[in-house]
């Protein structure tokens, strides 16, 4: 399949895809953290570039997660960026609908564009790291679904991870401040890029 992996720098996911036989490429308006197959462009351009299959996208969700309520809900200084990023993420959504042969994935952590995705179609589900081999507690990311199952879980660690010290199995959500901070925690992890590639990829 030819497969789009939108705004994702890192390679994890395009690699897993990659792996598997697939012509995928990764996007974002930076360089492939690891070279590659990558358009350095705008998602949306990109979305026009070739005939996808399949869209894998990662918007920016610093404004729209329920996270920064604080700072960018309703009332708060900064809402325009979250209604920005609102309005901006449903463009992407519709247009890969519109661009894709087989579905659409849209990832982000628990965030306000689920409930608006719904209303256009979108099948939301929360999946943890720990449902796919990772012994990481509070890394909840959610996926909105078009034309697509739900992702199952592939190597379920709870009970291993909640024997391990909190320090251990926070380590994302208790992270240092620092230059690749948000880019760190934003990073896809393996097993839900290998859960993604083998499940989606098979379709």
């Amino acid at each position: 399949m030819k497969i789009l992996v939108g705004c994702e720098e890192s390679g994890k996911v395009r690699d897993a895809f990659l792996r598997r036989g697939h012509d995928a490429w990764s996007n974002d308006l930076i360089p492939a953290r690891n070279g590659g197959p990558h358009y350095q462009m705008d998602v949306m351009a990109a979305l026009w570039e070739q005939d996808w299959d399949l869209a894998i996208l990662h918007p920016d969700c610093t404004a729209m997660a329920v996270s920064g309520n604080r700072y960018y809900a309703k009332g708060k200084a900064d809402y325009w960026q979250r209604e920005d990023a609102m309005a901006w993420t449903l463009r992407l959504w519709m247009l890969a609908r519109h661009r894709t042969k087989v579905g659409v994935v849209l990832e982000n952590p628990a965030s306000v564009i689920f409930p608006v995705l719904e209303l256009y179609g979108a099948r939301v589900q929360y999946t943890h790291p720990w449902q796919h081999g990772h012994m990481e507690q509070k890394k909840k990311t959610g996926l909105a679904l078009d034309r697509l199952p739900l992702l199952k879980e592939t190597n379920n660690v709870y009970d291993e991870m909640m024997k391990r010290p909190s320090k251990e199995r926070e380590r994302i959500w208790k992270m240092s401040p620092g230059p690749n901070r948000k880019r760190d925690r934003s990073e896809t992890f393996g097993g839900i890029a290998e859960a993604l590639a083998d499940q989606y990829g098979a379709l």
